[in-house]
């Protein structure tokens, strides 16, 4: 067994990775700047925790393990390197733990592609852990009815979500490769755009023994390769039979043109029939029998901030929702406005990234058809440098009929609490600070007398 050492341990990626190494008997300790409600599972499974950075803090023997945050000039990165200690980005450790998991003959499914990957992977896990198969898994985000984001447990499975953004899909070998869809995002790294996303897919797929992709986008016909396909028509894996209601989504699963199962989701909107589609063949091309899992579909109610309800304040109800960007938005709010109608919708966008924001400006002007209002907050620079002209304000003038609400989300829900009104679903949309606004609107809901 070895020992470990997380810098930055409190992040939904670095906790989950910690936790899968606690479970699978290594020794584990860890910092970060603040406490969190990640970090108090890794203490009752023995992780030692400080809050706070120090050269002190660094174990003389130890793998350390640090995010894409931490900087060089951090005291414990230069404590390490004094002593000599491997240093491992966060994805060096999930290629670590992938390649274990398949020395000791687990099949392993990992789940990629701009948009889904968190949700595909997610429900991978929950319908294996539902069925009683003992996955082991690595996911973005936490799953609700199992209230955890990573295990290590005796099945034959082993999931995790794999991450494009900055390019480390390629330190990967699956057993089984699933590509949701393919479109420009993290043009921060990917400098060519299109092109060198491609790229790099291109030469994961080229490491994967089986590849899944969407045959319904357009980015994924750039990729090269033998695909198995899944789509809603022309595709080795397809949904036929929607039906959409607020008790959820119905439809029939066929795989080469015959039956594979019936299927009822909770989730609303088309997205989620694909990501469906995205689990149910990869499940079963893992050699799983879909007929009988699939009844354990419609338990899975969406990963941690996927459209997740966050509170109630008289008659306004508050989701925190990560999409932040435009397929991401627009995915979300149009089944949002299926299930409460769009004039009830309230959409409050927090650009992610400047650099996202400009790229991507007009496709965002576009993401929002399925809210009644739109309001924007400063833009979430994720220590991106600002760019000139490149402001929420300016967007919210730019998109017509949205509005601004300056400052942090303490003055945004000061600010927004009044404009709210009685039937109005609140749904707040980005991958930084913006999923505070359920609290803090809380809190302004208490001095205003509305809870």
């Amino acid at each position: 067994m070895g020992t470990y050492h997380f810098i930055a341990i409190g992040g939904i990626g670095m906790s989950g990775l910690a936790k899968y190494l606690l479970e699978d008997g290594h020794t584990v300790s860890g910092s970060d700047i603040a406490d969190s409600k990640y970090l108090e599972p890794l203490r009752k499974l023995g992780a030692k925790i400080y809050i706070g950075h120090s050269a002190e803090n660094v174990p003389d023997e130890a793998i350390v393990i640090k995010s894409s945050a931490i900087k060089d000039n951090n005291p414990e990165v230069i404590r390490a390197k004094e002593l000599g200690l491997k240093i491992y980005h966060r994805s060096d450790l999930l290629e670590e733990i992938a390649k274990s998991s398949q020395d000791a003959g687990k099949c392993f499914i990992g789940f990629s592609g701009t948009h889904g990957k968190t949700t595909t992977s997610g429900l991978a896990s929950f319908v294996l852990e539902k069925a009683g198969l003992n996955p082991s898994f690595v996911d973005g985000g936490i799953i609700p009815e199992i209230h955890t984001n990573a295990q290590h447990k005796d099945g034959a499975y082993f999931i995790a979500e794999l991450d494009e953004s900055d390019g480390t899909i390629v330190k990967y070998y699956p057993d089984i490769l699933v590509i949701n869809n393919l479109e420009e995002d993290h043009l921060d790294f990917y400098k060519n755009g299109m092109s060198d996303l491609v790229k790099t897919f291109n030469q994961a797929i080229s490491q994967s023994k089986k590849i899944i992709v969407n045959n319904d986008n357009e980015g994924t016909e750039l990729l090269s390769g033998d695909f198995i396909t899944f789509g809603l028509k022309n595709a080795d894996y397809t949904a036929c039979n929607i039906n959409y209601s607020k008790d959820g989504t119905t439809f029939e699963i066929r795989h080469n043109n015959k039956k594979l199962a019936d299927m009822k989701i909770q989730l609303a909107g088309v997205h989620n029939v694909y990501n469906t589609l995205a689990v149910v063949s990869a499940l079963n091309e893992a050699g799983l029998n879909i007929e009988e899992l699939s009844q354990y579909f419609y338990d899975f109610t969406g990963m941690g901030r996927r459209f997740q309800k966050v509170c109630d304040i008289g008659g306004i109800t508050v989701y925190d929702d990560y999409a932040h960007h435009p397929t991401e938005i627009k995915a979300t709010l149009d089944s949002a406005s299926l299930k409460f109608g769009r004039e009830h919708i309230v959409a409050v966008f927090q650009p992610h990234r400047y650099s996202r924001l400009k790229s991507l400006w007009n496709e965002f002007k576009q993401a929002f058809d399925n809210a009644g209002k739109v309001y924007v907050t400063d833009v979430y620079s994720a220590s991106e440098a600002q760019i000139e002209g490149i402001t929420g304000e300016k967007f919210a003038e730019d998109m017509q009929g949205a509005e601004y609400l300056g400052g942090n989300m303490e003055d945004v829900a000061e600010k927004l609490l009044p404009k709210l009104k009685d039937g109005d679903v609140v749904i707040g949309l980005g991958a930084g600070s913006i999923t505070l606004l359920g609290k803090n609107l809380e809190k302004a809901g208490c001095v205003a007398g509305k809870r």
